[in-house]
């Protein structure tokens, strides 16, 4: 498995993954409407990787405020579930799949030899609680079980969390949910599923490339 220590974020760490699918798009990999083709944020996505591929440079696109919610909150999760469990996460960089080409995750932290944690911190508290009530929302799926499927993982914790916490609901910052490999979700669904897609993004590539000029 080849694994890059740069921070997530970075310039390094965009570079690193540029081209390739990663786990936290996955999701729109997947995606179909009710009438079984593909939405189009599959399209995007596509065409996001067509050209990343051709001109070898990262396509950055602008932070949201919520965004930037996620990324300031990510490190005091990370403190409370250490403190919670009494677990050391380690902080990785990208890491490529050690046997599929272009495809890659970054976990937002390995625990112990088999784990890692994957977290979400929503503006819209409500998003959080409601994740109290009913577990992790099944759009995160192809991203934790691609993350397991990627780095070789046993399980993700998952987490939510929410700073706003307060009057007594300071229990309910962090929820963590331990979620397991789905070896029939990643065979039959994700990696079918992600080595067509990638399939499609190399026969873009090569169309374009040899394109000429007409005379």
């Amino acid at each position: 498995m080849i694994e890059r220590q740069s921070n997530q974020g970075g310039a390094d760490w965009l570079r690193e993954r540029a081209g390739h699918a990663t786990a936290s798009c996955f999701a729109d990999i997947l995606a179909v409407g009710r009438n079984g083709q593909p939405l189009k944020a599959r399209e995007d996505y596509l065409m996001h990787l067509v050209v990343e591929r051709i001109t070898g440079e990262p396509i950055v696109t602008p932070s949201s405020f919520a965004m930037q919610w996620g990324t300031e909150a990510e490190p005091y999760a990370r403190a409370t579930y250490e403190e919670e469990t009494g677990a050391i996460v380690r902080e990785v960089g990208f890491k490529k799949h050690p046997k599929h080409e272009w495809v890659g995750a970054s976990s937002d932290g390995l625990v112990g030899p088999k784990g890692g944690i994957e977290i979400k911190s929503p503006y819209n508290s409500a998003i959080h609680l409601l994740t109290w009530e009913t577990g992790m929302p099944e759009h995160h799926k192809p991203q934790v079980q691609g993350q397991i499927w990627v780095l070789e993982l046993d399980w993700v914790d998952f987490c939510s969390f929410d700073p706003r916490m307060q009057a007594g609901a300071e229990h309910l910052k962090l929820y963590r949910q331990r979620i397991y490999r789905d070896d029939a979700y990643i065979s039959k669904t994700l990696e079918p599923g992600v080595l067509a897609f990638l399939a499609e993004v190399q026969a873009k590539v090569d169309l374009l490339n040899s394109m000429e000029v007409a005379a």
